[in-house]
């Protein structure tokens, strides 16, 4: 059966847990993603550590049997990772055992990657900070399928939605989106607005944000082209657009720089 994702917003995601533990989760995990798409590496590295103890927070909980309101910072973080493993077997192994043991690795990078203290012996740098990101992905994903009673794909796509993508270059205004950055291109500008919504948009939104003259011409020389160098899937039926992987991979890598 195909996986679901209504209901799951940030309003309603991990709705089991109480509201204080939610909102800062969600809003530790947005700052990472934020960071991380504006390449700032060490907050980003320096976010996953508190993720990193926010999520201790809802896993103690949990076995607890009890949540408190906001989450508390461990004396020991790998001691008490590793004392949930003696919960009881009641709980899943993914409780006990695979959420702690990845939060030990994350914690670890947040403490002595060159990140939390001044003159560490390594600096931080893109490797760790995407490494932080996968993993807070991977954390987030797991209490989201545990505590929100569905299944991983489901969990992921959650994920995937709950944080819009915030970049600094794109201003909305009145219902409509304008690229500040007047030197780029007209297939540059469209790369950022679909990468900025995450998600498929009508050709016409898109005319109209880059305020292109001609809907034809942007059709043929912008999306037709875009879609041949597979950097968008452009959909002549539908008229709607969608950022490829390899697009992604360019507004991250050159036009974000």
């Amino acid at each position: 059966m195909m996986a679901q994702t209504i209901g799951l917003s940030n309003e309603t995601i991990l709705g089991l847990l109480p509201d204080g533990l939610r909102s800062e989760l969600l809003t530790a995990y947005s700052r990472i993603v934020k960071n991380y798409r504006e390449r700032r590496w060490e907050p980003s590295e320096l976010n996953g550590g508190k993720l990193c103890e926010i999520a201790y927070t809802v896993l103690r909980g949990h076995v607890d049997g009890s949540f408190p309101s906001s989450s508390k910072k461990p004396r020991n973080m790998v001691d008490a990772c590793r004392a949930l493993e003696q919960a009881s077997s009641t709980h899943s192994r993914s409780v006990r055992i695979q959420i702690p043991r990845m939060l030990i690795a994350l914690y670890e990078i947040r403490n002595n990657r060159g990140v939390g203290h001044v003159g560490g012996d390594v600096n931080p740098n893109h490797m760790d900070a995407a490494c932080v990101l996968q993993m807070s992905k991977w954390i987030l994903s797991e209490l989201v399928r545990l505590f929100h009673d569905v299944d991983t794909e489901t969990a992921s796509d959650a994920i995937e939605s709950i944080v819009e993508r915030l970049v600094p270059i794109v201003w909305e205004v009145d219902g409509l989106l304008r690229v500040l950055d007047t030197g780029l291109t007209m297939k540059e500008k469209t790369l950022v607005l679909l990468y900025h919504r995450s998600e498929s948009v009508r050709e016409s939104d898109l005319v109209e944000w880059v305020e292109h003259s001609n809907a034809s011409v942007y059709r043929r020389d912008v999306l037709g082209k875009s879609h041949k160098e597979k950097l968008l899937e452009y959909n002549p039926e539908t008229r709607m657009v969608t950022i490829s992987p390899k697009g992604i991979g360019l507004v991250e890598d050159a036009l974000l720089a």
